[in-house]
């Protein structure tokens, strides 16, 4: 590394002295060298490099969108994942039509408007009315835009007690995720970084009364159609859980509780089923196939085949196993949920054992 930054440098200070160099002779009194300074035919080459990129840009746009649309997310499977996609497309529709005008208009008139010896610019030192359209045109669209996004926002922020939530604790730390479910009670029991020891891997208060009944698990399941408030903690640096099919993320800071709430629609054998899901499970599986391929001829350990799974992720770089924090989420119906949760050890159970 410091190496390479010394042949920067280096290879700085060598363009400097050059520009340098160039600006003295320029400088000098007498006859001048004009070769540098653009002609007509400089200008008319430049201006139409221009419309050709302003072409290039085009169709590559469109070829992104062609080649690459696979890759976006299939349908929100969240209540409020509807309104986040809205918005989203909203906001994205509004970016594309502007971007499309005003990179025409740039490089239209940067070839209409090239340098020609024998025209001389018009310009207006100043034009109130025009400036007054450009300018409240982005003020009323952004202001618009925010006001959307608030009144979206604080729906999606807005728990009522009247839900009746499932409370659920994330737990972050380097590099797992563990979670706590409140129990029949549907409430939490107080937990704290210095109660970590042995088993109580959450650091749960094992004299709170309220704790003795919550389920401490390494898989994530949501019962379809109920809302699920999650409370999350991190025991060392800062994460942030991140569910994207359900259109979900919330920091997770140390020392403090952070919460965000949502009600899944869509079960996971459900979307498994979802025709888009299934071509992307088809892609992964012919890559990995290729991969496999190349593995078997090393006499190396081949890839597993994939198949589509709810994830909860961490989306922070929080250290060098970042890219591999992440828990499995299985959204099943209210009578498959009671029936997993009491098959689960309780925090009594897990201290008594």
């Amino acid at each position: 590394m410091t190496v390479f930054l010394v042949l920067a440098v280096l290879v700085l200070f060598a363009v400097a002295i050059w520009q340098m160099n160039k600006i003295f002779q320029l400088s000098k009194i007498g006859k001048q060298d004009n070769s540098q300074i653009a002609n007509d035919k400089d200008n008319n080459f430049q201006g139409k490099l221009m419309v050709w990129f302003m072409v290039f840009f085009y169709v590559f746009l469109i070829y992104g969108f062609w080649e690459w649309s696979d890759v976006l997310l299939p349908d929100a499977a969240s209540e409020h994942g509807k309104d986040i996609d809205q918005l989203m497309l909203i906001s994205m529709v509004i970016i594309m039509f502007v971007l499309v005008i005003t990179q025409f208009l740039l490089h239209y008139f940067a070839f209409k408007y090239r340098g020609r010896k024998d025209q001389k610019a018009v310009f207006f030192a100043d034009n109130d009315k025009l400036e007054f359209i450009w300018t409240i045109i982005p003020v009323i669209v952004l202001a618009g835009l925010i006001i959307y996004g608030l009144f979206t926002w604080t729906d999606i922020m807005n728990v009522s007690e009247e839900d009746d939530p499932l409370v659920i604790e994330l737990y972050a730390k380097q590099f797992t995720w563990e979670a706590r479910y409140a129990g029949e009670d549907n409430i939490l029991g107080e937990a704290n970084v210095r109660f970590i020891e042995g088993v109580n891997t959450l650091g749960v208060d094992a004299s709170d009364p309220d704790a003795m009944d919550d389920v401490p698990t390494r898989e994530l399941h949501l019962p379809v159609g109920r809302k699920v408030l999650f409370k999350m903690r991190s025991q060392d640096v800062l994460h942030s859980a991140y569910m994207p099919h359900f259109r979900a993320q919330m920091n997770t800071v140390p020392g403090m509780i952070t919460q965000f709430a949502f009600t899944p629609t869509t079960t996971t054998e459900e979307m498994r089923q979802d025709p888009e899901v299934i071509a992307k499970v088809e892609n992964i599986n012919a890559l990995r196939n290729a991969k496999n391929t190349e593995l078997t001829a090393l006499g190396e350990e081949t890839l597993l085949p994939y198949e589509f799974d709810y994830l909860l992720l961490c989306n922070k770089i929080c250290g060098a196993s970042h890219y591999n924090m992440q828990m499995k989420i299985i959204v099943e119906t209210q009578e498959e949920f009671e029936t997993w949760l009491a098959e689960q050890k309780t925090m009594e159970q897990v201290f008594n054992q």
